[in-house]
């Protein structure tokens, strides 16, 4: 059973400024460049704010609980694969499914992918004529943030998958097929029960409830200072919780 999350403090949508494309990709710059907050901190935030909420989505228990993580070979996807860990040494029954095949995957992404194989965690490749496996709940890390047309190939076929199963999706940073800047909703595109959104929120979330579903937002350790020099105003949201719900 899927449990809403009610755990986390909320915060109001009005109190945060949304971010475009344009200015995600400036702070991701910016992390690395300025601050030193390098691509594996960062998706160790990610994805381990995401399986704290997999698991208040289950009730707070995952010993043996089957989830299913969908991840593409980016850092959205990178994202996935160190939830999938997480949720993995809790005791929960992981299975990865990945839009691509395991040659096609670099870089910090391919680092996370290499622990879970090395872990025995399940880890398959999509192709034609797949089926989701039976599961609690789905992890959708197919796409990140920069998504600007129809998704296709197998990442196409898993949203398709995805949404016809009947477990919950929870969506890291965006839904897989949402266009994060404007709310474009392309075809085809995750339905989400809920949002892990990271940093802040992106513009389209909030252009797109229906496919967003319920939107928190978690910390990723970006500097206030950071936001200073891209000339955000933004108060320090995380003090209560690094995770927090938007309403």
């Amino acid at each position: 059973m899927i449990s809403s999350p009610t755990d986390f403090p909320t915060v109001s949508r009005h109190d945060l400024p949304a971010l475009s494309t344009a200015q995600m990709v400036e702070v991701d710059r910016l992390m690395i460049e300025e601050y030193g907050i390098h691509l594996i901190q960062m998706m160790e935030n990610a994805g381990r704010n995401l399986a704290d909420m997999a698991q208040a989505m289950l009730a707070g228990d995952v010993q043996d609980r089957p989830i299913l993580a969908l991840a593409g070979r980016g850092n959205n996807g990178g994202g996935g694969l160190v939830a999938a860990r997480h949720l993995a040494n809790r005791g929960a029954d992981v299975q990865v499914m990945l839009a691509r095949s395991l040659e096609d995957f670099g870089g910090v992404p391919a680092h996370q992918l290499d622990i879970l194989l090395a872990m025995g965690v399940s880890v398959t490749t999509a192709g034609d004529g797949w089926e989701l496996p039976s599961a609690d709940l789905i992890l959708d890390a197919l796409i990140g943030y920069g998504l600007n047309g129809n998704p296709g190939g197998a990442a196409a076929g898993l949203i398709q998958l995805a949404n016809s199963h009947p477990a919950a999706i929870l969506s890291l940073d965006a839904p897989s097929g949402l266009d994060a800047s404007n709310g474009r909703i392309y075809d085809p595109c995750i339905r989400a029960a809920v949002t892990l959104t990271l940093a802040l929120p992106k513009a389209g979330l909030y252009a797109a409830p229906d496919v967003t579903g319920e939107l928190f937002v978690a910390d990723i350790s970006v500097p206030p200072a950071l936001y200073d020099d891209l000339g955000i105003e933004l108060p320090s949201i995380f003090t209560r919780a690094p995770i927090l719900q938007v309403v």
